[in-house]
């Protein structure tokens, strides 16, 4: 007896999680280098490079915490994304963004994520993702220190907003005989004594005497979180599994936001039906 053939299943490469309008999130991370995609109910699914389309011709439509490429971004997620979102599903994303890349950022993200057609579109500091993901208590001022493949940021978060932040446009790609690790250390040490300067209260000098907390690909460098702690005389403490923090941090903050929106505390571009 032969019955009714079942249909192939999608390889694992190009099959589609479950969704529905009201339980459905995708957290991105769009970095110069690396794109992180966090879904619900399946966690981080992608950690890519950041390219228009793979192979050695691919460009890069986002530079040092700039989207220099909106279209190119748009074409990038719409490849990674496009055949893995359910045909009638219109997901709520979340974004990471750079602290002082501000609005323009924003906006350009908002643009690129249209092509998926979202329900909606909430956007989150990246540092405040990484310190959700650390699980750090936010009830007190925080140092976060990204030091990423491109840019090195240092944030204070007081009761998990922003209130100081300074960056400089080096990483770990730069390193190399002429710049050292030791350079990244001392700029990021500059970047947190003047803070510390210029801080008429004292949140910033309670947040590194709690210690600092590192993200980042800098966050895996021994010899970098060491000359860090020397030069502050603070603790450092490397986030767990750092490349992926500020997604997974994302992601449980859109969680939240989905079950209570009135706390979020994140910022919203809601979408019509």
């Amino acid at each position: 007896m032969t019955g009714t053939p079942r249909p192939r299943s999608r390889s694992a490469r190009h099959r589609t999680w479950p969704c529905c309008r009201q339980c459905c999130g995708v957290a991105l991370d769009l970095g110069s280098e690396r794109t992180r995609v966090w879904a619900s109910g399946r966690g981080v699914i992608l950690d890519v490079p950041t390219v228009t389309f793979p192979g050695d011709g691919g460009l890069h439509p986002i530079q040092r915490a700039t989207i220099i490429d909106v279209p190119g971004t748009a074409l990038m997620l719409d490849r990674l994304l496009g055949h893995r979102l359910p045909h009638a599903a219109r997901p709520m994303f979340i974004l990471t963004t750079p602290v002082l890349s501000g609005p323009a950022f924003r906006e350009a993200a908002r643009a690129a994520v249209e092509r998926l057609r979202p329900h909606g579109v909430l956007t989150v500091p990246a540092a405040r993702a990484v310190a959700t993901a650390a699980g750090a208590d936010l009830s007190r001022p925080l140092l976060v220190v990204d030091l990423g493949a491109h840019v090195t940021e240092v944030v204070l978060l007081t009761d998990g907003f922003v209130t100081d932040a300074r960056r400089t446009a080096l990483g770990l790609s730069d390193l190399d005989s002429r710049t050292p690790p030791a350079r990244i250390v001392d700029a990021a040490v500059a970047m947190i004594t003047t803070m510390l300067e210029q801080d008429r209260t004292t949140q910033t000098l309670d947040a590194l005497r709690r210690g600092v907390l590192l993200a980042g690909g800098g966050a895996l460098r021994p010899d970098i979180v060491y000359r860090l702690s020397g030069q502050l005389h603070a603790p450092v403490t490397p986030v767990p599994a750092p490349h992926t923090a500020a997604v997974r941090g994302a992601g449980r903050l859109l969680e939240a936001a989905q079950a209570h929106p009135s706390t979020s505390g994140l910022t919203e571009s809601t979408h019509p039906q």
